[in-house]
């Protein structure tokens, strides 16, 4: 005979699980490494675009300088030798560092008499060198724009009105993130909480949670090949040897480009000393 119990369902006895529920759970395991990768992308882009704004404020009046010296040094062996391939390079040399019409007006004011800016000054005459202004994010301008980027990216949307509105703010924390602004990255922070909340996303059909399985992939193999290009760049490449004290680094490239000068400018004298014996 059956007992009144036994006809009870079990309370520990659970539902089976939906035919979508490990493809779903595969989907956002996927969303949530792509967000990972595309924050870490988004990070060493950024660095690269800081090391070599760095570079180009502290070095680059170095090479203009190695430039003229090299010019000058063609100019004086063309004029030593008058062989006309001599001076073929020389006209090459003085047209690479030829200024473009109007670039003066850019500069107004940045340059001394000499053509010099004052940091290149400074270092060619052995003063103190103003360091450049420091734009690398902080720890906390990067836990910031993580935690924003978890939040609001763009992938997470299912509708097009969310997605735009999730692109156009990303925006804003990306330009805010480059600049390492601590206090407007907050200010986003703050903004994002207090906006309207998107609705929970549902449970997609099979072929669509494939469908966006295939786009995340995609999109993985996209970023792999920007971070390849990232990582062959001239910055990325110089950047990579000291990842995690890029200003030594900086500091070893000036000591060796004040070397490259010294030896340049010793070349050039030679060359327009007058020859030995004569009056």
């Amino acid at each position: 005979m059956t007992t009144p119990e036994a006809e009870q369902p079990q309370p520990d006895e659970e539902a089976a699980p939906r035919p979508e529920e490990r493809l779903e759970r595969a989907v956002r395991a996927a969303e949530q490494a792509l967000i990972e990768y595309e924050i870490a992308v988004e990070t060493f882009r950024v660095e690269i675009e800081n090391f070599s704004r760095l570079h180009h404020q502290k070095l680059g009046p170095m090479y203009a300088r190695l430039d003229e010296l090299e010019a000058r040094i063609a100019e004086a062996r063309a004029a030593r030798s008058g062989d006309p391939e001599d001076v073929r390079k020389a006209e090459e040399a003085r047209a690479r560092v030829m200024p473009m019409p109007g670039v003066e007006e850019l500069f107004h004011g940045w340059m001394d008499g000499e053509g010099l800016f004052p940091e290149a000054s400074a270092m060619l005459t052995d003063q103190p060198v103003r360091p450049p202004q420091r734009v690398r994010p902080s720890d906390e301008a990067r836990k910031l724009y993580r935690e924003l980027a978890r939040k609001a990216h763009p992938d997470l949307a299912q509708e097009d009105a969310e997605r735009a509105r999730r692109e156009e703010f990303i925006t804003r924390v990306n330009a805010a993130y480059a600049r390492g602004d601590e206090a407007l990255l907050r200010e986003l922070a703050e903004e994002w909480a207090a906006g309207p909340v998107p609705e929970e996303r549902l449970p997609s059909p099979a072929e669509e949670l494939y469908a966006r399985l295939e786009w995340l992939s995609q999109r993985k193999e996209l970023l792999t090949v920007v971070v390849r290009e990232l990582e062959e760049s001239a910055i990325g490449s110089m950047l990579r040897l000291a990842p995690d004290d890029p200003d030594t680094l900086l500091e070893e490239i000036a000591e060796q480009l004040l070397s490259d000068v010294s030896a340049r400018e010793a070349e050039l004298a030679d060359l327009l000393a007058p020859p030995s014996g004569s009056v």
